[in-house]
C-alpha cells in the first residue's frame, strides 16, 4: 500500500505528528477529542512506510484498531506483532510500547485512548533501527 491509496482511507488525513515523538512522516486527525464526560481521544494515525512512534505508555490505556496496510506493534520485552487491517489490540494502563508501519507498507490504524482523566500519554526513547527491524 503506498501512501497515496492510504489518503483514501475513510476519515481525512491529519497533521504532521511532531518529529520528537515520531520517526518518519505520521498524521493525526483527531476525531473525538477529551472531554469531562467520556475521558476519550480517538484519533485517526496514518504512517508512511517505515514510521513510528518512540516508545511510550499510556496511564489510561490504549486500544489500536488496524484499517490499512501492515503495521507493527511491540511491547517492551516482548516479540514485535505484525498487524493487518482489521487487527485490534488493547494495551493495558501503563504498558511501555510502540507501534508503527512495515518497512514496505504504510500503515493506518484508529487509535482510542480511554481514561483520559489519569493521564494522555508518557513519552519515551525513540525505537531503535534495532528495534524496529526486530533484531
Amino acid at each position: 500500500m503506498t501512501t497515496s491509496e492510504n489518503k483514501e482511507t475513510l476519515f481525512p488525513i491529519g497533521e504532521n505528528a511532531s518529529p520528537d515523538y515520531f520517526t518518519g512522516h505520521v498524521t493525526i486527525r483527531n476525531l473525538v477529542t477529551g472531554d469531562d464526560q467520556l475521558n476519550t481521544v480517538v484519533g485517526n494515525v496514518v504512517f508512511e512506510a517505515g514510521a513510528r512512534n518512540n516508545w511510550h505508555r499510556h496511564p489510561g490505556g490504549q486500544i489500536l484498531i488496524a484499517t490499512a496496510g501492515m503495521g507493527y506493534y511491540q511491547e517492551k520485552g516482548q516479540p514485535r506483532q505484525l498487524l493487518h487491517k482489521g487487527d485490534v489490540v488493547c494495551i493495558l494502563p501503563g504498558v511501555v510500547h510502540w507501534h508503527g508501519a512495515t518497512g514496505n507498507s504504510a500503515f493506518t490504524h484508529i487509535a482510542i485512548n480511554p481514561n483520559t482523566h489519569k493521564g494522555l500519554v508518557e513519552w519515551l526513547e525513540r525505537v531503535t533501527d534495532e528495534e524496529y527491524l526486530g533484531a
